[in-house]
């Protein structure tokens, strides 16, 4: 038999998913993270989930990987020293970048601003030249560039990368340069422009190319470490990394275009919850995936995520498509305070992490985090990951004293302040992706997971008036199917810059399918048969005149049938939700987009037997909780033992291997044939 293994890292835990590829059945673990060095913990999980399913790990075929490796990177500003070529009078392109600045007026005044990735004394300036179109107007002086190059070497710069003028349009001079770039220091990795992002935008194409560069000498060192420790223990499966647009990259493309993966953990939890919604038949979605360090937060609309043409991490921003996930530092692990100056409780982003973490993990931790406060509420048991984590209530109660005694507060009422703030916290991460993006968030349902999201699903779903709540199986893996479950993907673009009236359907037409060939090369060489392949277009459309740009997705069929007509109506109906109003003006194409994907990994969805709505065979004990301002009695019950159609009156705790969910007073909570638990309103 053969295996497909899931696994997602988290800054807590790592959650893994193995899926029989013949029958569909599926096997789950979690295991501690291991930060200092993130392939232990996948190890470490891959023989636990090979020895619960008694599976020889050489029985796994595919191993899909969401890493966090580059994005740390990034926030830790652990990435190579890089050098940057550009064209000559453009050498402080990183320094100029883009008039913004957080904070509105205040911004400027206290804004540090961050340090380029490629510092001004590492960037050196090629004579060169091409116009707009590509075409040579100043011949590239090779002399001059070797002598530049090797006052870089001297530097000891671990990574270069080239971005030139127009060089979307014509990649030529930056391909010489490489050329030259690997006789000079034959050792150092050279990103050129043109190949990461062949698109306009000077600053854009050149953060984005750094980027590339800035992390991939962590990116590649962690996917050969991982490669080979994984091959020494047998497991002699192909490895694919989690694109941060959902899709997924083989090794060798996530080692060349690492900026690709930036965000390639949040995205398997958006994957993983559209696959869900399909079972119970939900398609326009809120998704809320909390860990022990971060929330993140994305809208599903008729099942297909928002997806944005920019990824930012920390102050980064680059050109790379990703889902619109919007992360905010609030997760189990969140440490809460009282700053001495305002006496205003604070609650993260600052997070315990895995190591000590929560005071009641009993590994040393002193500081109140939010899972101390569910503990001393009485929300969590006393039991975590099926009994193999016991959880100290008397050291959570010690750790929420001190939040208590500084606001004055008994110890419970202090304890719920902190869980109020922290999905305040959350609340507004959801408005985000929702209200700003023109979207009434009463019209989505709300899907938790992680392993805390379904302790706070609830009082969300009340804040939002997003209804019903959904509670999938095995929620604190959910990334990790959306991992196993995610299709191979990669994508081709160009900048044309044209107005309508200056190109025809078949001009687009041509145009687009020469990038889809481009695109379904790399699925080819990953062993995807063309039949097994689909194709969407995207494009990037603005008003003539103006400097914003929106992406409108279409299919082949769509284009045909209306064609530029069909672009049009679409781009005006996006601009309207967004901004109100679509303009009588000339529409105008930037840049053309193929995504080649490959078929849908299958899994089994299990189905539970019918057991009426009384649900009391799984109850398995009785507890107090303090809700409403007051201690309530609440029953606590075990999900395996639940049967399709129960319905769980609240105040209730449903426990489970991998995460607990949290049923408020006044709400019911009932079971799907799928073993969802979707969760309303008493009335509703």
């Amino acid at each position: 038999m053969a295996y497909r293994l899931g696994v997602d890292v988290g800054g807590t835990f790592t959650d893994l998913l193995l899926i029989d590829e013949g029958s569909g059945e599926t096997y789950r673990a979690k295991v501690p993270s291991t930060p200092a060095d993130s392939s232990i913990g996948v190890l470490n999980g891959i023989e636990k989930v090979c020895g619960s399913a008694n599976v020889d790990p050489g029985a796994i075929t595919h191993v899909m990987h969401g890493t966090t490796v580059a994005t740390n990177t990034i926030l830790e500003g652990k990435g190579a020293r890089v050098g940057l070529v550009t064209t000559q009078g453009h050498r402080q392109v990183l320094q100029i970048a883009r008039s913004f600045v957080p904070g509105i007026l205040a911004g400027w005044i206290i804004w540090p601003k961050p340090e380029p990735l490629a510092p001004l004394e590492a960037t050196i300036e090629a004579k060169e030249r091409r116009d707009a179109r590509g075409g040579l107007v100043q011949e590239l002086n090779e002399g001059d560039l070797r002598g530049k190059l090797e006052s870089l070497r001297e530097r000891g710069i671990q990574a270069l990368t080239v971005s030139l003028m127009n060089a979307y349009a014509n990649g030529e001079t930056e391909v010489r340069i490489r050329e030259i770039a690997e006789e000079v220091m034959p050792d150092v990795p050279v990103s050129i422009s043109s190949e990461v992002l062949p698109e306009m935008y000077e600053y854009e194409r050149a953060i984005t190319t750094v980027a590339n560069s800035y992390v991939a000498p962590v990116v590649r060192e962690y996917l050969s470490n991982l490669d080979n420790e994984m091959k020494n223990r047998k497991v002699d499966a192909h490895l694919h990394i989690l694109r941060s647009d959902g899709g997924l990259s083989s090794v060798e493309a996530s080692r060349n275009s690492p900026v690709n993966v930036l965000m390639s953990g949040p995205a398997g939890g958006v994957s993983g919850a559209l696959w869900i919604a399909k079972q119970s038949g939900f398609g326009d979605l809120l998704t809320l995936d909390m860990g022990g360090t971060s929330t993140d937060v994305a809208l599903i609309q008729n099942g297909i995520p928002r997806k944005r043409r920019e990824t930012t991490v920390g102050d980064v921003t680059v050109r790379a498509s990703s889902l619109d996930v919007r992360t905010v530092g609030a997760g189990g692990g969140s440490i809460a305070h009282v700053p001495e100056l305002t006496k205003a409780l604070r609650v993260g982003p600052e997070s315990a992490g895995a190591d000590p973490g929560p005071a009641c993990y009993g590994k040393g931790g002193d500081r109140p985090t939010v899972t101390d406060a569910n503990v001393v509420l009485g929300y969590l048991p006393k039991e975590l990951i099926g009994g193999e984590m016991q959880l100290d209530l008397n050291a959570s109660e010690a750790a929420l004293q001190t939040i208590a005694d500084a606001l004055s507060l008994d110890l419970k009422t202090a304890a719920s302040g902190v869980i109020d703030i922290v999905n305040e916290n959350i609340f507004g991460a959801l408005r985000l992706v929702s209200v700003q993006q023109g979207f009434d968030p009463r019209d989505f349902a709300l899907i938790a997971f992680g392993g805390a999201g379904p302790l706070h699903a609830n009082a969300l779903g009340k804040l939002m008036g997003a209804w019903p709540v959904i509670i999938p199986p095995s929620p604190g893996v959910l990334c990790a199917y959306g991992d196993a479950t995610t299709r191979v993907t990669d994508e081709a673009s160009r900048s044309v810059v044209r107005q309508f009236s200056e190109v025809s359907n078949e001009d687009v037409g041509s145009i687009l399918k020469e990038l889809e060939e481009r695109a379904h090369i790399s699925l080819d060489e990953e062993g995807v048969l063309r039949d097994e392949q689909s194709v969407e277009y995207e494009v990037d459309l603005r008003y003539h005149g103006q400097g914003l740009q929106l992406p409108v997705n279409f299919t082949e069929d769509e284009f045909a049938k209306e064609g530029l007509d069909l672009l049009r109506r679409r781009f005006d109906d996006i601009h309207t939700q967004l901004f109100t109003f679509a303009l009588d003006a000339e529409h105008e194409i930037v840049t053309l987009r193929a995504i080649v994907q490959g078929a849908e990994t299958f899994v089994a969805a299990g189905t539970l037997e019918e057991g009426g709505e009384d649900p009391t065979d799984a109850v398995v004990a009785t507890t107090t909780v303090y809700m409403d301002n007051r201690d309530q009695e609440a029953k606590i019950y075990d999900r395996a033992n639940l049967k399709s159609g129960n319905k769980i009156a609240g105040p209730a705790i449903v426990t489970e291997m991998d995460s607990t969910t949290l049923i408020l007073s006044d709400h019911i909570g009932e079971v799907d044939q799928f073993g969802t638990i979707i969760i309303r309103p008493v009335g509703a």
